[in-house]
């Protein structure tokens, strides 16, 4: 999956370089989304930065482009690193005052991406205290801030406040992801929620999974850089914007999404809650209250085991073990008869834990025979060990 930088085009007269930037992160097979501010559109076109990105090139707060959708939010979201070259004076005053007066400054509020600034300005206003205050109170809430170059500047002075060169910026951006996405390259498959093993058209047999550990999991293995596809149940939670998702309702159809990704995975984290049983046969109709009804269960298909019997040389699996009584002996049990590199054991009999919480209890089982009791944390904070976990198993080539 193609990473997407968000270039922010500010009024200088460096402007026009960030059309060679732009074209360089497309070429380099990024989806390229470009921001220009009113007095950039003094220096640069925004029809050069549409054709150069492939996208439209947003310019006002307000404009509209379709149906509702809140641009400095979803770009925001669909940014893996936003890049303002160049950055003036202006720009960083605002952006470390938490000013958003323009759609550049608020998609820089909204940004939870890496951001790299590339200043260029007059010598004079590169040396100022204002500017250098600016400056550390940026690198202090984590942002990345290039230092200016020093050459002839536009004023006719000669002295530091050059914009740094389109190639130096875009080697900038790959080293700030690389240091920061150490999981960029390695792909991901995460199954969540529950599954629906109808008996008629209204009704079904399920569980109480809420889908809320495995959307987790994906969201940190995506904050880390990786490529995620999320085979999900049906869940009611916000979708996560940078993974491929495939719905599935069955158990039946998530055996199938499974298995025609799980081959090209290097790690895969089965949080779903597949149902065990599904009625031997679903009803055409719906069944009306009064009738007598019995229905044959019959055993669905076990994924993880046939992942486990089929998994490739270096692939890394992990499983859930949602149980409510012999815990660790269930557990390891699981470990074993699914070929796992670990287990993540929860107790869902626990109140305020488990299916449908914010908070789990994990303990880990390694096949090497290691235990790791993770505790009672939020299941954002234990996706992120579990991610981890599942990293540091890799083959050493591939982290």
């Amino acid at each position: 999956m193609p990473k997407t930088v968000l270039i922010g085009v500010t009024g200088g007269i460096a402007a026009y370089k960030a059309a060679y930037l732009t074209s360089l992160f497309r070429k380099k097979g990024y989806e390229t989304h470009v921001i220009l501010t009113q007095n950039a559109l003094r220096f640069v076109s925004a029809l050069t930065f549409e054709t150069l990105s492939g996208n439209a090139a947003v310019t006002d707060t307000f404009e509209r482009t379709g149906g509702f959708d809140v641009n400095h939010v979803s770009l925001a979201k669909k940014a893996d690193i936003m890049v303002v070259a160049p950055a003036t004076a202006d720009v960083l005053g605002k952006a470390a005052s938490g000013i958003a007066d323009d759609m550049l400054t608020t998609t820089l509020l909204a940004a939870r991406c890496p951001v790299v600034f590339a200043p260029a300005m007059n010598d004079a206003m590169y040396a100022s205290k204002a500017v250098k205050d600016n400056i550390e109170a940026l690198k202090r809430r984590g942002y990345r801030v290039m230092d200016a170059a020093e050459g002839a500047l536009a004023c006719g002075d000669e002295g530091q406040g050059r914009m740094r060169e389109p190639q130096e910026i875009f080697d900038y951006a790959e080293e700030t992801l690389r240091s920061l996405y150490d999981m960029h390259g390695i792909k991901v498959l995460v199954t969540a929620g529950p599954t629906r093993e109808f008996i008629d058209p209204v009704r079904y047999v399920s569980n109480c999974s809420s889908g809320k550990m495995g959307y987790a999991v994906a969201e940190a293995a995506l904050s880390r850089g990786a490529e995620v596809t999320l085979v999900s149940g049906p869940v009611c939670l916000e979708r996560p914007a940078k993974a491929r998702i495939i719905d599935v309702v069955s158990a039946e159809e998530m055996y199938g999404a499974v298995m025609g990704v799980s081959e090209r995975a290097d790690i895969i984290v089965m949080t779903a809650a597949v149902a065990d049983f599904a009625p031997e046969v679903r009803g055409a109709q719906k069944i009306k209250k009064g009738s007598e009804l019995e229905i044959r269960l019959v055993k669905t298909k076990d994924i993880l085991k046939e992942l486990g019997a089929k998994r490739k040389t270096g692939q890394v699996l992990v499983g859930f073990a949602a149980e409510t009584q012999d815990f660790e002996e269930n557990a390891k049990k699981k470990l074993e008869s699914k070929n796992l590199d670990f287990i993540a054991l929860n107790d869902v009999s626990r109140e305020g834990e488990g299916f449908s919480s914010d908070v789990n209890n994990i303990k880990l089982f390694f096949r090497d025979g290691r235990v790791k009791d993770l505790g009672r944390e939020s299941k954002t904070y234990l996706a992120k060990l579990i991610i981890q976990e599942a990293f540091e198993l890799l083959p050493v080539g591939r982290r």
